[in-house]
């Protein structure tokens, strides 16, 4: 049994050597932006006191945030792993436990934050499909602008054992799998992870963990936008700034969820989404292959995937399954032990 389960994930923290250059992008990726105690913080419109926070350093990823339902949960918390229930000095207030995963990430897990009414302003007008015509003499008129981000959605982080990860964030927070991924037949390679909410529906995914080549590392965090003009708008806003896109846009298999990616100044991949999947506690998991991880089911393809000498899934496949296997037979057979 999970210590606690938490309710959704809470923020990134990042560190960079240029906070005024930081607050350029996260303007145009559409945050309201603000400064407070020497640190840079991106809000939604969520009611949140923030969902992305920079520090002044050297360029880096630092940590990602998780939500608590109490300050009872992060004290059940505290008692399991051996850490104190700290006050959180930072916009909104309320208390926090710190923990590092088993790749080293920084995890800190949020309770008792001021939180103000969401703004939900910017809502999907009505409109007109074949079935259905309930835009009638009312003209779509569309404004160049940011798009709106209404919460933080989920983050994608890069570990060296799925499976001991798997097991870490899963006994201390209570996630669940929304579909695991296998580069082949019994050699997976990572999960979509979603909160255990009970009845109550949560996104697909809070976490997904994934053993990929490559140190650890934060692969991207994704925002809710209001909706799909919206996130449009965006893309074109972006573009138009001359901000660097990473994927997109296209519609996800696993999660459904309509997707746009770009990098920050310093490296970092953020995704802007709309229309993903929810699901509640008694939706089971699935098994999916790396072939449904790559693949759209409209629009760009995977980076991966485009110019003529892109490698067929099918061999990156092959590839990752050789080399989760040589892992996996290592961990088994430690330097000086027979195999």
């Amino acid at each position: 049994m999970a210590v606690i389960r938490i309710e959704d994930i809470a923020h990134v923290r990042f560190a960079a050597p240029n906070l005024a250059e930081m607050r350029s992008f996260l303007k145009d990726f559409g945050f309201e932006t603000f400064e407070e105690g020497g640190r840079l913080y991106g809000r939604g419109r969520d009611g949140r006191p923030f969902l992305h926070v920079t520090e002044p350093g050297e360029a880096r990823f630092l940590a990602v945030g998780l939500r608590a339902a109490s300050l009872a949960d992060l004290e059940a918390l505290s008692s399991a792993e051996g850490v104190p229930v700290e006050t959180l000095d930072e916009p909104g207030g309320g208390h926090i436990v710190r923990l590092v995963d088993p790749d080293g990430y920084r995890v800190e897990v949020v309770a008792g934050q001021d939180s103000a009414a969401p703004d939900l302003s910017c809502a999907d007008p009505p409109r007109n499909s074949a079935a259905a015509k309930p835009r009638l003499g009312t003209p779509v008129r569309l404004k160049s602008a940011p798009a709106h981000i209404q919460r933080i959605g989920h983050a994608v982080l890069r570990v060296r054992n799925f499976r001991a990860s798997e097991a870490w964030y899963k006994a201390r927070f209570g996630l669940l799998t929304s579909d695991e991924v296998e580069a082949a037949k019994g050699v997976p390679l990572g999960a979509f992870l979603r909160c255990d909410r009970g009845d109550q529906p949560s996104d697909h995914h809070t976490l997904f963990l994934a053993q990929l080549p490559g140190p650890p590392g934060l692969l991207h965090a994704a925002f809710e936008v209001a909706h799909l003009d919206d996130l449009m708008l965006g893309h074109q806003y972006l573009k138009a700034a001359g901000r660097k896109p990473a994927w997109g846009v296209g519609r996800h298999i696993m999660g459904s969820q309509i997707f746009d990616y770009w990098l920050d100044p310093f490296g970092n991949e953020l995704e802007h989404w709309t229309d993903g999947d929810l699901y509640t506690a008694a939706d089971p998991p699935n098994k999916q292959t790396m072939k449904a991880l790559l693949a759209v089911q409209w629009g760009a393809p995977h980076p991966m995937q485009v110019g003529r000498l892109a490698p067929p899934v099918g061999l990156v496949a092959f590839i990752m399954a050789l080399r989760l296997r040589v892992l996996r037979l290592f961990r088994r057979n430690p330097e000086g032990t027979p195999a």
